[in-house]
């Protein structure tokens, strides 16, 4: 069974509030995926730090609106005020390509405040340290494990988890005597992702080169490289991400 599906089926038999909190939301990429595919009733809290993004989500979820779906937008720190989020019972809790971001402690908090209110959670594409290059280079491997000494540095919220945040958050829910379900999430881009491909590019040799100034020319020469195959329509790229979704091993009245 899908991550999706199996929170479909947790929010039929579990999920009594209906009520929906979409962390770090961006533009809405997330809530606009998951609302069309949960039937019912549901009340989506939008949080995130930027105004601006908040404000184009708000345009952009219309299209998921219908009788008994709502959204509301909520500017907030994350990091600072996440707390002041009150997550009713039987909630659920989600966020997409949020938690390689973030440090232990802080989502140690938020997994604690989780539990307390029996919440369901979903956490989507987060980053698992894996990056495959089609064709190869010899310097591939040394790039990749500086982006992903890159990922731990703080990204405002203390030392970030980076690769390793899928897999610390399924050790503690369980700890928390959660149900847990993981699945890869990758993301598979060809010759027709061109610009992303290009971008993911420049960023990791910029990455790459802030956390080793003395690998810059080795860094500059891989970019160089890569940009040559990506320009011949010959490159693509997987990114390694987990979804990770838990709930209550013994939530009020339900059946598993």
């Amino acid at each position: 069974m899908s991550i999706t599906n199996r929170l479909c089926e947790l929010v039929r038999t579990l999920s009594a509030a209906r009520r929906f909190f979409d962390l770090g939301c961006g533009t809405g990429a997330n809530v606009r995926y998951l609302s069309p595919l949960i039937a019912g009733a549901q009340e989506w809290v939008l949080v995130d730090s930027d105004e601006q993004h908040l404000r184009c989500a708000h345009e952009l979820v219309a299209s998921c609106r219908r009788v008994g779906v709502t959204f509301s937008m909520r500017c907030l720190d994350l990091y600072r005020g996440v707390e002041e989020v009150l997550f009713e019972a039987g909630a659920v809790v989600s966020a997409s390509a949020l938690l390689d971001l973030v440090s232990a402690d802080w989502l140690a908090r938020l997994l604690q405040r989780c539990c307390a209110s029996e919440a369901i959670v979903l956490f989507a594409l987060s980053y698992d340290g894996r990056i495959d290059f089609e064709p190869r280079d010899p310097d591939d491997e040394a790039i990749r494990a500086l982006v992903n000494r890159h990922q731990t540095i703080d990204k405002g919220f203390g030392a970030a988890l980076g690769p390793a945040a899928a897999t610390f958050a399924c050790r503690r829910l369980e700890a928390l005597q959660y149900q847990v379900l993981a699945a890869r999430s990758d993301w598979r881009l060809d010759r027709s992702h061109a610009r992303i491909q290009e971008s993911l590019l420049r960023g990791w040799a910029e990455a790459a080169i802030e956390i080793a100034p003395a690998e810059k020319e080795r860094c500059e020469r891989w970019l160089s490289t890569r940009l040559g195959y990506l320009d011949r329509g010959e490159s693509a790229v997987r990114v390694g991400h987990q979804d990770v979704i838990g709930w209550p091993s013994a939530p009020r009245g339900a059946v598993r």
